[in-house]
């Protein structure tokens, strides 16, 4: 493992997970947030820096040697700005270039970016994975974003000699998912009727331990260097699998049922959630390979492990 880490969006999902496991390994790192939640301790690993397109990253990389950076601003399924490609070209392209620029002048090694499968496009198709060769087609702001902060990275990386490696993440799921993963999670657990019932699909997901394993990965092996790679659990799920998956773990009865796939998306076009059903019924396949080989690395949890996590902490969060 490399000297000191900086963390970007720790207090998020992954970010979280990921400075966990550094204070755990005893890893001198730095954990950014843009401000400290109510409450939380005074701890010396953490820098609250406010407004990331503004903050004083200089100060901040002062004697790092390697950064993560996971902020940014995540896609919004019905998103209703006015200009909604504005956010994120902010938070995902000129916060990405600001901090690269910084990073360079502190000499820092190596830059590990948190970037989306969204990026090769929206759906593959069957026995057809996007994988490393694949060309990047972003559909929305959220994907041409990332896209672009990729991008971004590496001109920067490649005219300063900083080592940058890029990883296309899927759905991330584990203890304190949100959004529509736990949405779907709680619709399980509450046996509401699901019409979701024989859906001939492929989603690649990554369980947020194997994101956290696959980042100290992306950190240490100098063979990643240079690369921009998907990352997913072994194992892709069909969703009418993953409802199944997702009752046996909550010890709950599924009810889902079967409706024809064209009259799903003909009823979400309707009422205007042909996105959501999208998600649902579309495949989003990706094919790791090139980074388990390159990085001699293989997803330490299965998808049942990862679900059976994700539902204890449901639980638990539920009997509280």
């Amino acid at each position: 493992m490399p000297g000191r880490i900086l963390v970007t969006g720790a207090g998020g999902f992954i970010g979280r997970a990921l400075c966990t496991q550094l204070k755990r390994a005893r890893i001198d790192h730095i954990a950014v947030v843009r401000a400290l939640e109510h409450g939380t301790k005074v701890d010396a690993s953490v820098m609250a820096l406010g407004d990331f397109a503004a903050a004083d990253w200089d100060a901040a990389l002062s004697g790092v040697d390697a950064v993560v950076h996971l902020a940014g601003r995540a896609h919004v399924m019905h998103e209703r700005a006015p200009n909604a490609a504005t956010p994120y070209v902010v938070a995902n392209v000129h916060v990405t270039r600001r901090l690269a620029e910084a990073a360079a002048r502190a000499g820092v090694r190596r830059i590990v970016f948190a970037s989306s499968v969204k990026v090769y496009g929206e759906t593959t198709q069957p026995g057809h994975p996007f994988g490393a060769g694949n060309m990047a087609a972003p559909q929305d702001a959220y994907a041409r974003s990332k896209a672009e902060g990729e991008s971004v990275l590496r001109t920067v990386c490649g005219e300063n000699g900083v080592e940058a490696v890029i990883l296309r993440l899927p759905l991330n799921y584990g203890p304190g998912v949100r959004g529509n993963f736990l949405a779907l999670l709680e619709a399980v657990a509450a046996e509401r009727r699901l019409p979701l019932g024989g859906i001939d699909n492929r989603r690649s997901l990554l369980y947020l331990g194997n994101a956290v394993s696959a980042i100290e990965a992306a950190l240490r092996v100098p063979a990643l260097a240079g690369e921009t790679l998907p990352v997913a659990d072994a194992e892709t799920v069909s969703t009418s699998e993953l409802v199944e998956r997702l009752a046996r773990v909550l010890d709950v009865r599924l009810r889902s049922f079967r409706v024809p796939a064209s009259a799903l998306r003909g009823m979400s076009t309707l009422v205007g959630r042909r996105a959501d059903a999208s998600r649902l019924l579309g495949s989003l396949e990706v094919d790791s390979t090139r980074f388990r080989e390159l990085a001699n690395w293989s997803p330490p949890h299965s998808l049942d492990e990862g679900l059976a996590a994700t539902a204890a902490w449901w639980k638990l969060r539920h009997t509280l």
